[in-house]
């Protein structure tokens, strides 16, 4: 890493400024990337830039160092936190053990003090960097991989090569649990072609590998094993709905992936299910979710549940067949890549040195296929109404380039009802949750958690969607939601303003004019003197 990030918590911004002015930051190893002046606005800054280090006054409005620093520890462990503290409030400070502080600093800031911590606090930082990246670690890492019995035991029974009998068996001789009960499995894919320099893709996919262990192992009791150069993860849950949480804490060690260990990854997640003999199921749908990395980007989870909701099983067992590189490219490539690989398809079906009887049985097989794939996708039109046995008999009457232009042209049209459907499912549950805050405004626990509970999707793919939809972030929409009608109250209405924030969902009327003021430059009060005829 360059220099080591940092961000400045102080509700005195003098306090902040001598700061930023009496340390040598960049001959520290630190830049600072900003700072604030409440709790509130630090974790939005925490949430967004993920610094390494925060230095946090304790007394401030809206949110205390305190809480803030409990939060942090809390949703961003690795980041290290160092508290400003006054003489009457430090041995209040340093009963917080639990959090895990780095230092106490009493004010007044005393500057070589500052710097000997910021040195410390470096030295640290340093060091975990180092036994993650050392490649003499990750040698050893790879080396302790899983047994061999239990991976080839994982390996099949994502593969469906057993039956009831034999998982029952061979969990009992080599002493694995899976009590579920529910499961799902997870891909998790490191790029081979975006790595850090001077480290082999072999030795960081197994980093990978034991950090995703580490990260998601307990919480989800989690078995993993590299499987087809991936590390595919079966995960352990009590209910099926706790496939959000997974999502999102999914979306968590991505991020945290690419920040420590330089390494840009993809988990994919299949659906969930209740039978360990179902689990291949869930396995197709993981690997097939790492493929829409081409369409929503790496470094995030992918839930095929989430993004291809209308696709069942069947459609996952149909991509295993002839037309699987065919199905693949209608549902993440290009138009190009579409044509390419239909004309492709073709040179395999119609060959001169095939019987006639033979090429009647392939155009059946296809014939089938793409109806099922259409059927299983949403995406059917005239092409599903349409009589299957007519279409056969027309189909066989076709020469090769006539039945060249006629899938090429299916298989563009399939393309383009994936994009609407997908489109369509996205806008819908945009448009639900615009109708939720809009009945839900007054409520003050209103939150991106509540909204993605009520949708049911992960707060990471919900979070993509809707700024990808709506141009902002879901807090910034509800803030200038219930903004807008703030300054219509104050306008329409002589309602005190403290009413208004409360009715509004905030119970602090400070902090409602404080986010009233960022909005509009001017506090409620003085908004209502210069638009309104009423008085406050």
């Amino acid at each position: 890493m360059d220099r080591y990030t940092v961000l400045l918590v102080d509700d005195e911004e003098e306090v902040i400024q001598v700061i930023m002015k009496k340390i040598n930051w960049e001959g520290l190893g630190f830049s600072v990337i900003g700072y604030a002046n409440n709790g509130v606005k630090a974790l939005e800054m925490v949430e967004e830039f993920q610094p390494d280090v925060v230095m946090t006054d304790i007394k401030m409005p809206y949110m205390d160092g305190m809480e803030l620093s409990g939060r942090i520890k809390t949703e961003f462990p690795a980041t290290k936190i160092l508290l400003f503290t006054g003489y009457d409030e430090f041995e209040y400070a340093k009963e917080a053990v639990h959090l895990e502080v780095e230092e106490y600093i009493l004010k007044p800031v005393n500057s070589i003090e500052l710097t000997n911590v910021l040195t410390q606090v470096k030295i640290k930082l340093d060091q975990e960097i180092s036994e993650k990246r050392n490649v003499a670690i990750l040698e050893k890492h790879y080396q302790e991989s899983l047994p061999l019995l239990q991976a080839d035991f994982y390996s099949a029974l994502i593969e469906g090569q057993l039956d009831r009998e034999e998982i029952r068996e061979e969990l009992s001789d080599y002493q694995i649990s899976l009590e579920g009960p529910c499961y799902c499995c997870l891909v998790v894919h490191t790029s081979a072609t975006q790595l850090p320099e001077n480290i082999q893709h072999r030795l960081l996919a197994t980093s990978v590998q034991k950090q995703a262990q580490e990260k998601l192992g307990d919480r989800w009791r989690s078995k993993g094993f590299s499987y087809l150069g991936n590390t595919v993860m079966i995960c352990q849950m009590e209910h099926e709905n706790q496939i959000s949480e997974l999502t999102d804490e999914c979306h968590r060690f991505c991020r945290y992936a690419h920040r420590i260990l330089g390494a840009v990854v993809t988990v994919g997640i299949g659906q969930v299910c209740r039978d360990l003999e179902e689990l291949d199921q869930s396995y197709r749908g993981a690997r097939e979710a790492v493929s829409y990395r081409v369409l929503y980007g790496a470094s995030r989870a992918v839930n095929i549940m989430e993004i291809a909701p209308q696709e069942t099983v069947q459609g996952a067992r149909d991509s295993e067949g002839e037309l699987a590189k065919l199905f693949k490219r209608i549902r993440l490539g290009t138009e190009e890549e579409v044509v390419r690989e239909a004309e492709k398809y073709l040179d395999r079906l119609c060959f001169p040195e095939k019987s006639l009887q033979q090429h009647h049985i392939d155009v059946m097989e296809m014939l089938g296929a793409l109806y099922r794939f259409a059927g299983n996708n949403d995406i059917a039109g005239e092409f599903y109404s349409r009589d299957m046995r007519e279409l056969y008999v027309r189909l066989l009457d076709m020469d090769p380039e006539e039945l060249r232009r006629w899938l090429t042209n299916l298989s563009l049209f399939f393309r383009e009802g994936l994009i609407s459907a997908r489109s369509r499912s996205t806008q819908s549950f945009v448009a639900k949750a615009e109708e939720y805050v809009r009945n839900h405004y007054m409520d003050e626990g209103l939150s991106l958690d509540s909204v993605c509970q009520v949708l049911g999707v992960s707060n990471s793919y919900f979070s993509t969607v809707f700024k990808k939809e709506t141009g902002k972030s879901f807090t910034g929409y509800l803030t200038d939601y219930r903004m807008d009608l703030a300054a219509r109250l104050l306008i329409e209405t002589s309602e005190k303003s403290y009413m208004i924030a409360k009715n509004l969902g905030y119970s602090d009327p400070n902090y409602f004019s404080y986010v009233f003021k960022r909005r509009f430059g001017v506090s409620p009060s003085k908004y209502r003197t210069e638009h309104g005829t009423g008085e406050e």
